[in-house]
């Protein structure tokens, strides 16, 4: 968890201006949520080893009773929430009578996770995502991509690739190389490591975790066959025949060629047939953004028909887009970013034995400016003026007017 200095807050701020105003033009509401959620909504199996990760909150009073407690878990009624897609659900279970369907929700809000922080990592941060629930067609995918891929094209992100795959696809390749269906979610995790340690670290992993030689060589194989394009698609769908669920194939085919056809940002779409995503609770698509210049993910979704069911006893369509907001952030301070000023930042420096009405003077020619549309700092003149001059330009005020004393 870290403070936020005043250069970085500027552009938070602005970011999250941007993203609502963008995610705005695309027709999704603002929502919010609590940060607290019961302890078996965030540990339903759904979110993946994130559920490993939950700061949980003891029960309070009488509740909490220490001494009749056989584990841990007795003491517990709520944590902090992980992610922004298990509150929503319950959200929409809880309301889904006073929405429109479908949904098209906005959420933006922290998340803790009792992670080892590292670059663009931390145990508090914050999330924005966007949902559409209610939608059963893929036009909720190729929003979600172009709603997200614009936003990112607004901050002057450029060639940036998001990465598709399906889950039903890798369930049919799971089979087709002869795994037990008890075997995938493992096998995916594994799988999911493949940009990191690459083919041969998979194979030596899967290998070692007890894997049949058979089903590993077969899958591996794949992989090796495969292009990153609509052309691999086909080739998955006639390599892996009755074993993929029909229609799987061509949505994939649909929703990049629909997006390359009709995207208004740089960047490019991808078949990764490697593409896993962590959360348990995905279902179809699923989808990843890769920067070079973080060096990995900076954002991801996908859809997720039987979570709200989970709340409800009815599967709700459900399909969402997350940022990584701190990721965004950072990587927009180590480039420099100034954020963009319509007229501009002036500074008035008053001398420490000003009048007060040549105070008076500089607020009301202050007013003025602000009116105007200007940012206007007023501060007194310091003994070292250049040096304050320096500080005031680093913080993007280029026009310095001075009000000195009679």
């Amino acid at each position: 968890m870290k403070d936020i200095l005043p250069k970085e807050m500027e552009i938070r701020d602005y970011v999250i201006g941007l993203i609502k105003k963008t995610y705005g033009a695309f027709g999704f509401s603002s929502i919010e949520t609590p940060c607290v959620e019961h302890i078996e909504n965030l540990s339903s199996k759904q979110g993946g080893e994130n559920e490993k990760l939950i700061f949980k909150i003891l029960k309070r009073g009488e509740k909490l009773k220490l001494e009749t407690a056989q584990s841990g878990d007795d003491l517990v009624d709520s944590g902090l929430r992980y992610d922004l897609t298990v509150p929503l659900a319950r959200y929409y279970a809880n309301h889904s009578g006073e929405l429109n369907v479908p949904f098209k929700a906005l959420q933006m809000g922290n998340s803790w996770r009792a992670d080892r922080p590292q670059r663009g990592r931390f145990r508090q941060f914050m999330q924005c995502d966007i949902d559409i629930l209610g939608e059963p067609s893929i036009l909720a995918e190729i929003e979600l991509i172009l709603a997200t891929s614009t936003l990112l094209g607004k901050l002057d992100f450029n060639h940036f690739t998001i990465r598709i795959n399906n889950r039903k696809m890798l369930k049919a390749m799971a089979a087709y190389c002869g795994f037990e269906a008890s075997e995938y979610d493992n096998v995916f995790i594994i799988l999911d490591k493949m940009d990191k340690i690459g083919m041969d670290g998979v194979e030596a992993e899967l290998l070692g975790t007890g894997y049949k030689k058979e089903a590993v060589g077969a899958c591996l194989q794949l992989f090796r066959t495969v292009t990153n394009d609509i052309d691999g698609i086909r080739y998955m769908k006639e390599t892996l025949g009755s074993f993929l669920e029909e229609g799987t194939a061509e949505d994939l085919e649909t929703i990049i060629s629909t997006v390359e056809e009709v995207k208004t940002a740089d960047f490019k779409t991808v078949f990764d047939p490697t593409l896993v995503r962590g959360m348990g609770y995905y279902t179809g698509p699923i989808f990843e953004i890769s920067m070079d210049e973080f060096g990995g993910s900076v954002g991801g979704g996908g859809r997720y028909d039987q979570m709200i069911g989970a709340f409800t006893g009815a599967d709700t369509c459900a399909c969402g887009f997350s940022i990584g907001f701190e990721r965004i952030v950072m990587l927009l301070m180590e480039r420099g970013f100034e954020v963009p000023s319509a007229s501009g930042k002036k500074a008035y420096l008053i001398d420490k034995k000003a009048s007060p009405e040549l105070m008076k003077r500089a607020l009301r020619q202050a007013k003025e400016d602000r009116e105007a549309g200007y940012c206007v700092s007023i501060s007194v003149m310091k003994k070292n003026k250049k040096f304050q001059k320096e500080q005031l330009a680093k913080d993007g005020y280029t026009d310095v007017k001075e009000f000195f004393a009679d």
